[in-house]
């Protein structure tokens, strides 16, 4: 208990002297978790819509796919993406390999299904009648999308909060990918790891609050404007 005091005490330190390095690693966790999650909503929303609307062959398998991906873990998502990036590899050539970019790569693979996932079932409960009106009065297919995305506005923020928690809460794959280097690719939780593994558990602890009091602020974010959309 004593070290769990002495971890809070520290991280009340920190923040209220504003360390250059804990602040330096919790804006890199922002900064890519959120840029991670952007870029999923742009792929995985249209690609929810596919399936929720679509037909076409093998669209059960797809959608199953994409559910499956709902419980994907990060290391294989890390796996792959070390395979593509590596030298020899097909995307060798980026040569982004332990930098942020491969770590949004990586956190962008776990959030794109989660978000496919959850935007397909948002979709599906529309009222099918709805996008046949809209196709009757001669929207185009991304009218259409938009329109639809508005009204089912308030399950996507819920899909967006889900991807966002997803991948600023992973470790395994911004360790692979990122490498962990001070001051370029260390994040909050590959930090916590570090500071864990040397036996620095009052600054693990420190971290792990900071890492709590971020999710939190974006999640309260996200829900008031869900909220506020559901009052309007």
């Amino acid at each position: 208990m004593e070290v769990i005091w002495d971890g809070l005490r520290q991280a009340i330190a920190i923040i209220l002297s504003g360390d250059r390095e804990v602040g330096q690693i919790t804006l890199l966790s922002l900064q890519v978790s959120a840029t991670a999650t952007v870029l999923s909503l742009v792929v995985g929303i249209p690609l929810g819509a596919l399936l929720a609307f679509g037909r076409f062959p093998g669209r059960r398998l797809a959608l199953g796919a994409a559910h499956t991906g709902l419980g994907l873990p990060p290391v294989v998502a890390g796996l792959v993406v070390t395979i593509l990036l590596w030298r020899s590899g097909p995307l060798g050539m980026l040569n982004i390999l332990y930098t942020p970019a491969a770590i949004v790569l990586a956190q962008w693979t776990i959030a794109v299904p989660i978000v496919t996932a959850l935007s397909a079932a948002a979709l599906q409960q529309l009222d099918p009648r709805l996008r046949l009106q809209l196709l009757a009065l001669g929207a185009s297919r991304l009218q259409v999308l938009w329109l639809l995305a508005k009204e089912a506005r308030l399950p996507l923020l819920a899909a967006a909060m889900a991807g966002f928690g997803g991948v600023i809460s992973e470790v395994g794959a911004s360790m692979m990918v990122g490498g962990n280097i001070a001051g370029q690719t260390r994040v909050l939780t590959t930090a916590t790891v570090l500071e864990t593994s040397q036996g620095n558990f009052d600054r693990a602890i420190a971290l792990s609050v900071l890492l709590l009091v971020l999710v939190y602020t974006v999640n309260v974010i996200l829900t008031w404007i869900q909220q506020r959309g559901r009052a309007s």
